[in-house]
């Protein structure tokens, strides 16, 4: 306590220095004149008696440290008057200043938005939840192990059987309908399990979640809606009086029972919803019918789970195999081979994360790179400011100043630096982390990514954490070489500030080189990205996106029952039909190469004996007769779908495979006339149509196969509308929003692109890798060209006698230019030669990444290409010679233009 006591004493003392000071001097000298009189009355002259007091007292100068050390904390006060003494320093060169702080800002700002993304996508991907630690994905894995959603029986088989899990529940993103028929919105919302919000572990902010009786399975019993806060003050400007009143939800009263807490966005990582319904309102809200519910085909939930305190990861894992493993056996006619297993939230295949995973790690590892190279452009200012303080420091050695006090100001200057850089960083980072979004492609994902821009205790202490260590790099050598100088030889040189010492342009030099080999590793990563991205852009899909404008419908969202949704496709397909420009009209369940994947169905295919643990489940698109003929796709054997092939009794269902197909399950067969059967019922293959691409462009074609939209399209299916034209796609905008008006003025055109840009999802990962690159790469190499400039303009500034003196002697103004300029490539030499060395290991490893495509949790190279295109690595070098060429002939230049006389007379 005395100790605690002691501490806040000498912390006061902190604060009130000065009259403190002013006491204890006045103190000091009466203590003084009063054994100055004394030794006056002893018979010694004044002089004599006031230098004896002095004595008696052991020095004024140090009675009064004594007493400041025992009073304040020393070296607090230390850092604080090191900290006044900094700042008045760059207020005094307000240029310095604001290079060093604006490279800082840059380099911090680039590294904290970069960790602000994988926080939000990695480390912390579901906020507003309680412990997350905890929180798994479920996934159903296919026979050939592929990650696959799961049914609702299978939900309802694992929530009540397993027992090392506090709670599993499912969820699946939709649109819905908000408002009456003349002015609905579209709202994305979350259909999920009864125990939801209980598994979540997530909070009401106002009125309640759902409750333990709502968590039963039934269909219809729970007409209830849990808004998010977003949504509860932007359309009722957060009145509490919503609570219990109803809203119009696809045409159907639902009553809002509570507000989730602010924090909480959703299920899925960077995503935000606004409405949470339960699953089991599907028929009142999309029109389906209860067996769908019921059917363990109908793999559309997406699964998560709770494990238990205490229990590890790979015990609830082992728990959840066994029981897959019993299900797979008791329904052998559905599930045959299926298994689960449990993933960490970041690593689910459904959901951006899937594909930000692979482009972040590499997007941090350039910002790093790019914040090394601040660090050296910032360490070489340094150098530069204490080589011109040099007969500063070597006076405060001869009067008494440490070394390590002089070390310790320079890297509280480099702390300030850095800080404000860091500051200012930091305010740019929310603005900076909203890019994500204007990188997605259109389409409902694009709407539905939402990032927090507000910096929480993570991104705080991690930009904290940069700013010491980007302080440390930056300082660290500047305070060495401070605190290794030489007092003597400094004392001999007669006061002259001098040239640097050898070691010092040393030093500066292997910092320069460090920052091109930095900026190569940098440009060479952004070439080899860019150029998979443009390699996987010429791949051919094996359809024709042009001229195709696509747009989404969600007729469930306006009551439309199945067979209105046949016929609002039929008549709006009639009136595109006759519109001007336009060649072909058609529509399907799911669009190629975008984010949702083709849905699949189990097969069993007439004369193929299948393969022990062979996954039968085969991706499938259902569309119109006029898909195949608008996309471009020809049939190479067999016939196109009719109007013939409907829902009418007497028509036969049948299918048309592609040829992967054929080599799959047909080899040395003819696949025309073979029965196949999927949905409960025998198709008929009647057509093969040639491959193309489905899920991403460097994919290896997989079997496919498509069923008439009239014979199979289901209430849980999407719906996309397709329309051919002679001339730009969107042109048709207006006249295919005018046309559905027509049909019914309820209903609206949504997501409405060029499909060759909707398609744009498929190289989405390689997109946001390579305009990253690209961007931090130009940074890299500006910075690298500021360094260089900055060191060779400061070389011939402190050369400025010897290059006068050799153009006295006769040296001509090309000699010195050439001079200069061979002193810069020579830098740049060693720092390519580095960075080559670098960029090759780096490149090796980084073409390992990869990213998770929607198609069954598949996984595809983020490099395209590969590592080993020789050319790349040349044009980088060589870019970065000619830039490097270009920052070292400007002071060059200066150096060749230096006056003989005026050189010679420079201090």
């Amino acid at each position: 306590m005395r100790t605690l006591r002691a501490f806040f004493l000498r912390l006061r003392g902190l604060f009130s220095a000065n009259r403190s000071e002013a006491d204890f001097a006045a103190e000091v000298e009466s203590h003084v004149a009063l054994h100055t009189d004394e030794g006056i009355r002893a018979g010694l002259s004044p002089t004599e008696a006031r230098r004896q007091a002095l004595i008696h007292l052991g020095g004024a100068e140090q009675a009064r440290q004594a007493h400041r050390e025992r009073r304040t904390l020393p070296m607090l006060e230390d850092l604080l008057h090191d900290v006044r003494f900094g700042l008045r320093t760059m207020a005094r060169n307000p240029s310095f200043t604001a290079v060093a702080v604006l490279t800082l800002a840059i380099g911090i700002g680039a590294t904290t938005t970069a960790f602000t993304w994988i926080n939000a996508v990695l480390l912390q991907p579901l906020s507003g939840v309680a412990d997350p630690t905890r929180l798994v994905t479920l996934e159903s894995v296919t026979p050939n192990g592929e990650w696959v959603p799961s049914s609702y029986p299978d939900f309802i088989d694992f929530r009540d059987r397993l027992k090392l899990f506090d709670g599993i529940a499912v969820t699946r993103p939709v649109a819905l309908s908000v408002g009456k028929e003349d002015h609905a919105e579209r709202v994305w919302a979350e259909l999920v399990s009864g125990n939801f919000f209980s598994v979540l572990g997530v909070k009401p902010e106002a009125g309640r979640l759902f409750l333990p009786a709502e968590f039963a399975d039934s269909p219809g019993k729970f007409p209830i809606v849990v808004i998010s806060d977003r949504y509860w003050r932007s359309h009722y400007a957060a009145d509490p009086s919503i609570i219990g009143k109803t809203i119009r939800i696809n045409q159907h009263e639902l009553t809002v029972v509570g507000v989730a807490a602010p924090a909480f966005h959703g299920s899925m990582p960077v995503t935000a919803y606004d409405l949470w319904v339960p699953y089991m309102e599907q028929p009142a809200l999309n029109g389906v019918q209860e067996w769908m519910l019921r059917d363990r085909h109908n793999r559309n939930m997406l699964g998560f789970a709770r494990i238990k305190q205490g229990v590890t990861i790979d015990q609830a894992r082992a728990e959840l195999k066994t029981l897959a493993d019993r299900m797979a056996i008791a329904n052998a006619n559905v599930s045959e081979g299926m298994s689960a297993t449990l993933l960490p939230l970041w690593k689910s295949p459904h959901g951006p994360q899937g594909l930000l995973v692979g482009p972040l790690r590499i997007l941090m590892g350039v910002c790093i790179l790019v914040l090394l190279i601040v660090c050296a452009n910032v360490a070489n200012l340094l150098l530069a400011r204490a080589t011109v303080r040099e007969k500063e420091f070597t006076a405060r050695l001869a009067l008494g100043a440490t070394r390590t006090r002089l070390a310790r100001q320079v890297l509280t200057e480099s702390l300030l630096l850095t800080g404000s850089g860091a500051a200012l960083g930091l305010a740019v980072t929310p603005w900076m982390s909203h890019a994500l979004k204007f990188l997605m492609p259109p389409g409902p994902m694009q709407q539905l990514v939402a990032m927090d821009s507000r910096p929480n205790l993570s991104v705080l202490a991690f930009t904290a954490g940069v700013c010491i260590l980007a302080a440390l790099a930056a300082g660290l050598i500047p305070a060495l070489q401070v605190g290794r100088l030489n007092l003597s030889s400094r004392l001999n040189a007669g006061g002259r500030s001098g040239t640097a010492s050898r070691s010092r342009n040393r030093l500066r030099s292997i910092l320069v080189g460090s920052e091109v080999a930095l900026a190569l590793v940098t440009l060479v990563g952004a070439g080899l990205f860019a150029r998979g991205f443009q390699t996987t852009m010429k791949i051919d899909p094996g359809f024709d996106p042009n001229h195709v404008l696509l747009s989404q419908f969600y007729l469930n969202t306006n009551g439309y029952t199945l067979a209105q949704r046949k016929e609002f496709c039929r008549r709006l397909e009639e009136r595109m039909m006759s519109a001007p420009g336009v060649t072909n009209v058609a529509y399907s369940d799911g669009v190629p190469l975008s984010f949702e994947p083709s849905w699949w169905e189990e097969l069993k295919i007439e004369g193929y004996a299948t393969r022990p643990n062979e996954n039968m489940s085969i991706f499938r698109n259902v569309i119109s007769p006029g898909y195949l003929p608008l996309m471009h796709i020809p049939i190479v054997e067999g016939r196109n779908f009719t109007e013939a092939d409907n829902e009418d009794e007497k028509s036969p269902a049948v299918m048309i495979v592609n040829e992967a197909f054929v080599r799959r399950f047909f080899a040395g067969r003819n696949p025309i006339g073979t029965r196949i059967h999927g949905w409960g019922s025998w198709f008929r293959v009647v057509g093969v149509a040639k491959d193309s691409k489905y899920h991403y462009l460097g994919e290896s074609t997989p079997a496919y196969f498509y069923v008439p939209f009239r014979q199979i399209y289901r209430e849980d299916m999407n719906l996309a509308f397709y329309v051919r034209t002679r001339g730009e796609p969107d042109s048709l905008l207006s006249t295919l929003r005018a046309q559905s008006h027509d049909l019914d003025p309820n209903v609206t055109v949504f997501d409405a692109a060029p499909l060759k840009e909707y398609i744009g999802a498929s190289l989405y990962p390689q997109k946001i890798a390579a305009s990253l690159m690209i961007v931090l790469g130009s940074i890299a190499l500006l910075l690298a060209a500021v360094g260089l400039y900055s060191v060779m303009a400061y070389s011939v500034a402190q050369r400025t006698q010897e290059i006068g003196v050799r153009m006295a002697l006769g040296a001509q103004p090309r000699h010195v230019l050439g001079m200069v300029i061979k002193q810069g490539l020579a830098l740049t030499a060693g720092g390519l030669i580095a960075g080559a060395v670098l960029a090759i290991g780096l490149a090796r490893a980084v073409a390992s990444v990869s990213f998770t495509v929607g198609g069954m949790g598949a996984n595809a190279k983020l490099l395209g290409s590969g590592a080993n295109v020789p050319l790349i690595y040349l044009a980088a070098a060589g870019f970065l010679c000619a830039i490097a060429t270009l920052a070292t002939w400007l002071p060059a230049r200066r150096a060749a233009s230096i006056d003989p006389m005026k050189a010679l007379r420079t201090e």
